[in-house]
């Protein structure tokens, strides 16, 4: 005998039209989103929300719009992504945590774009560089780790938190081989660095990143350049952390001097040291996980924070290397 679902209706009322249009997007993009995924069905009527269907999933599309309409009401401006992410909240029966994502901008862009966690797994990774001087960003493409990365150390720049900016990675693309490229050293390792210079770039602004750059209180180097360096005062990135060899990440962990902050990041899936060269990064999960002051993050295909295939694409990857293994 089947369980019979109970039907159930909630009327949610709005301030006016335009609040309404807000929420629903272009052409009820949002709406028609919201009932295709919590499979529930919307009525507008003058300025009032009508939900239709089993009482359990009502009560989640109110939650969820409920949720909407407050963060709409503070001004907010909620992208595509955000809409989708609040759905899947919601599905778990956790709209209320949509606003704390919300809430917690971590820096304004040149273009006057807030700068913030996207997912909660985004918010767990801020908060620990926050509490931590040496955090490890570790999860697939699009998971937002450099830039949210970069977007605090910004912020710790800006508020006189640290005196400089350093961003570095390993030259690796089969092995760390410079000479093959045409043109000076500069010209050789831009091509590695282009990620960061773009990051960069958007968050801060063409004028600001070539004053800081010039004064060098933005460094963006080759890792080979950290060797015999102490860094004082500083927020250093480390990106494509996956690259570097156990030799190089010993150097680069021991370079941070007083008052600096360390980020390292990367992707254990995409590893393109030659064969027989074991993962700095891998390694550093196992000597370093029990040390007080280091934050191992992990970020999953849930944090994906690009276009929506993406997601799908990096957890098929998954799912196939696991089966294989």
């Amino acid at each position: 005998m089947t369980e019979k679902k109970i039907e159930s209706r909630i009327s949610i009322e709005t301030r006016d039209i335009k609040e309404m249009v807000n929420l629903f997007g272009e052409h009820d993009k949002n709406m028609i989103l919201i009932e295709k995924e919590l499979c529930v069905e919307i009525v507008v009527r003058a300025n009032n929300i009508i939900i239709f269907g089993e009482e359990d999933k009502v009560l989640k599309a109110e939650e969820l719009i409920k949720s909407l309409i407050e963060i709409w009401r503070t001004g907010q401006i909620l992208t595509s992504h955000d809409i989708r992410y609040a759905i899947a909240l919601a599905k778990g029966g956790n709209s209320e945590y949509m606003m704390e994502l919300v809430d917690d901008i971590v820096c304004v862009t040149a273009r006057g774009k807030n700068v913030r966690p996207k997912t909660l797994g985004q918010k767990v990774y801020a908060e620990a560089i926050r509490n931590n001087d040496i955090v490890f960003g570790i999860g697939p493409a699009g998971t937002g780790k450099t830039y949210l990365a970069m977007a605090m150390a910004v912020s710790a720049f800006k508020n006189r938190e640290v005196n400089r900016i350093i961003l570095t990675r390993p030259a690796v693309e089969a092995g760390e081989k410079l000479g093959f490229l045409p043109g000076d050293l500069q010209e050789k390792v831009d091509p590695y660095l282009r990620p960061l210079y773009d990051a960069l770039y958007d968050i801060i602004g063409g004028e600001a990143y070539q004053k800081y750059i010039e004064k060098g209180m933005i460094e963006v180097a080759p890792l080979a350049y950290m060797r015999g360096r102490t860094l004082d005062d500083s927020f250093i990135i480390l990106d494509e952390a996956q690259n570097t060899t156990t030799e190089q990440m010993k150097m680069f962990l021991t370079r941070m001097g007083f008052s600096s902050k360390a980020v390292i990041t990367g992707d254990i899936t995409q590893i393109d040291l030659p064969k027989g060269k074991y993962s700095g990064l891998e390694e550093a999960r196992t000597i370093l996980k029990n040390i007080k002051g280091i934050e191992f993050v992990y970020l999953t295909d849930r944090d994906v924070v690009r276009h929506p295939l993406v997601q799908k694409i990096v957890k098929a990857y998954e799912e196939y290397t696991q089966k294989e293994e």
